[in-house]
């Protein structure tokens, strides 16, 4: 398919991180691009600010009978199947996001960013890299970059701050490679990370060896002249490593020769990545320390927000698999070494909440208490046999303070009776509490 000889594109579920990445991406080609999704989220209202009009529903009348292509989101197979389905009736081109991906990929020289997490961050950073060496990627990112960070206009509330798309003019394709349902296999990379491998996704993955095999089909597709970067310390990485045909670099060997904004050792881990694809491109070490020096972090990654009435400080961060919220609470813990740290957290799925509660329950060791909010099924129906109280149950196994609120509301009322000035709240998780977060700072419950 040839994305230039088409003008008219509609996308389905347009607010989704990903999806919305390439519907700026085409509207920025001087495509008319809709969308329709179903709810009135923060990310459709920056696209709307931009000229895409995008209509709230899943049935055909959200969708332009004159688009000449159909974009969807994945997550819209259990969504609204039966809109997929209509749509295809209709005999208009469709192509899921990975797809779409897929096509972009194929003309671009391609740098993707994989990884069960620090995906986001590293693509960022190597973003920052890249356009301080001069090479102008393209830019599709699972977060928002700060405006500050890359010359961007800063766009409505602090929810709509930054894109996760940036245009460029070189023939570099920068994008964070998600692994699931093997999403990452329809990029062509030249330059592959794989930041780690650990056990996630189990509603689709059977196991560790099925997503080692996953990460290693992607692995095979990087060409001789191109580059595998990862911690060749980490023993997961070894069966993935043995069928690759490129040039394998250690990331883990790196000497940054610069302090981080950003804290927390996987932090550093991250900027070794970025570091070692710059010197692969070969942007010298002074301009990839200055970029790194100056990174800012990303949108809910251990963002601060701001300040409750009552003076403690409210962070916000996207983690929600186990290797994530260590990661974000190691880094609370190393900035705030001596204040108390309220984790708060909204489990993401009934399945990963029942198939990880282990590695969950160990994983709130740099907080001094935790509350858990009800759990966030996004896709998945719900699941009486698993529920937030046998998490905190978990939990408490490990000597940590643990409690389960039924809701924000009495969350936030906890909150108020608990926190005091100079406390750290850190919230964790990839469903609403992020809307939560912004409550704590302006009281509204």
């Amino acid at each position: 398919m040839d994305i230039a000889l088409i003008k008219k594109i509609h996308f389905v579920g347009i607010g989704g991180i990903g999806i919305s990445a390439i519907a700026r991406m085409m509207k920025s080609q001087g495509k008319r691009v809709t969308g329709n999704d179903l709810g009135d989220f923060p990310i459709n209202r920056a696209l709307e600010k931009i000229g895409i009009p995008i209509s709230i529903g899943k049935t055909l009348e959200q969708i332009p009978k004159d688009a000449e292509l159909i974009v969807y989101s994945v997550a819209w197979n259990d969504m609204a199947s039966e809109l997929l389905e209509a749509i295809r009736n209709l005999k208009i081109p469709m192509l899921s996001y990975p797809e779409m991906l897929k096509v972009i990929s194929e003309k671009m020289v391609t740098i993707a960013v994989s990884g069960t997490h620090g995906k986001t961050t590293t693509t960022a950073m190597i973003a920052k890299i890249m356009r301080e060496g001069g090479f102008d990627p393209t830019v599709i990112v699972g977060s928002l970059l700060k405006p500050g960070d890359f010359g961007l206009e800063a766009v409505g509330s602090r929810t709509l701050q930054g894109t996760n798309f940036v245009a460029g003019k070189s023939v570099y394709f920068l994008v964070e490679a998600d692994e699931y349902r093997r999403a990452f296999l329809n990029l062509s990379p030249q330059i592959l990370v794989i930041t780690n491998v650990d056990l996630d996704h189990l509603d689709y993955y059977k196991n560790m060896e099925d997503i080692q095999s996953a990460f290693t089909l992607l692995a095979s597709k990087i060409p001789a002249d191109g580059a595998l970067i990862c911690d060749l310390k980490n023993l997961k990485l070894i069966p993935i490593l043995i069928i690759a045909k490129c040039k394998i670099i250690d990331y883990s060997e790196i000497s940054l020769g610069v302090n981080l904004a950003v804290p927390g050792k996987h932090n550093i881990a991250n900027a070794k990545a970025a570091f070692a694809v710059g010197q692969f491109l070969g942007i010298n070490d002074i301009e990839i320390q200055k970029a790194l020096s100056q990174f800012n972090g990303t949108w809910r990654r251990f963002e601060y927000l701001g300040a409750t009435g009552n003076g403690a400080l409210v962070y916000d961060d996207y983690a929600h698999n186990p290797q994530k919220i260590r990661g974000a609470l190691d880094g609370a813990r190393e900035k705030f070494r001596d204040k108390k740290i309220i984790a708060v957290f909204q489990p993401h799925l009934y399945s990963r909440t029942k198939l990880l509660i282990d590695e969950f329950a160990q994983s709130f060791n740099d907080a001094d208490s935790v509350v858990v909010a009800p759990i966030y099924g996004a896709r998945e129906a719900f699941d009486s046999t698993i529920d937030s109280s046998m998490l905190v149950s978990e939990i408490k196994k490990h000597h940590i303070d643990a409690l389960h609120l039924e809701d924000f509301k009495k969350i936030s009322d906890h909150i108020s009776k608990t926190a005091n000035n100079g406390d750290v709240i850190v919230c964790l998780g990839a469903g609403d509490i992020s809307n939560f977060c912004e409550e704590l700072i302006t009281g509204q419950h």
